[in-house]
């Protein structure tokens, strides 16, 4: 993402009660990695090689994820780590296809661990504009055939190319397309 955009998404910011555009700071295509703290980890890596996170950034989100599991039974299933705002430097979005299903713990503390397939760590520096992020992001997680498009993505730059249109679109109305994500995924 261009600095230009960055000022951009700055200046988007102060409109009146809009929600923070998920501008895709880093994506990542099929993150080969065998546990959630290794997604953290390299996730949190190319967020400081990018400038958009605090030195303290990786620490912060591994003892958030540790307290507040953010693994979501959602269609796909998917993850949605995150750190608390003082540690955002650029506000935006993480965004990885996982390589094989990464067990995450089950967002609520049932205990429970969740597979997921992608993970969008959203990246928010206000904490006034955090919940309308994240609720914004949840309802595109829970569009099976979204997120099921974004695993179909074969590199950084196709998986960026969808998750880019999937964002602009927003979260499709329930509707008909519920069932054949279930087919997609078998």
């Amino acid at each position: 993402m261009s600095s230009d955009e960055r000022e951009h998404d700055d200046d988007h910011r102060e409109g009146a009660g809009e929600p923070v555009p998920l501008a895709l700071t880093v994506v990542v295509a099929r993150l080969d990695v065998t546990d959630s703290a290794d997604v953290l980890r390299a996730l949190s890596g190319h967020l400081l090689d990018a400038g958009a996170v605090t030195l303290d950034f990786p620490e912060a989100l591994q003892a958030r994820e540790q307290r507040y599991p953010t693994g979501l039974p959602t269609p796909v299933p998917t993850a949605i780590p995150h750190a608390d705002p003082e540690h955002v430097l650029i506000p935006g979005l993480a965004l990885a296809s996982l390589a094989h299903p990464v067990p995450f713990g089950e967002m609520g503390g049932t205990g429970d661990t969740v597979d997921a397939r992608l993970v969008a760590m959203p990246l928010l520096s206000n904490a006034r504009e955090h919940l309308a992020a994240l609720q914004r992001l949840m309802g595109l997680l829970r569009d099976g055939a979204a997120v099921a498009d974004l695993l179909e993505a074969a590199d950084e730059a196709d998986l960026r190319e969808r998750a880019e249109a999937q964002l602009r679109r927003g979260p499709a109305a329930p509707g008909p397309d519920a069932d054949d994500t279930e087919e997609k995924r078998a």
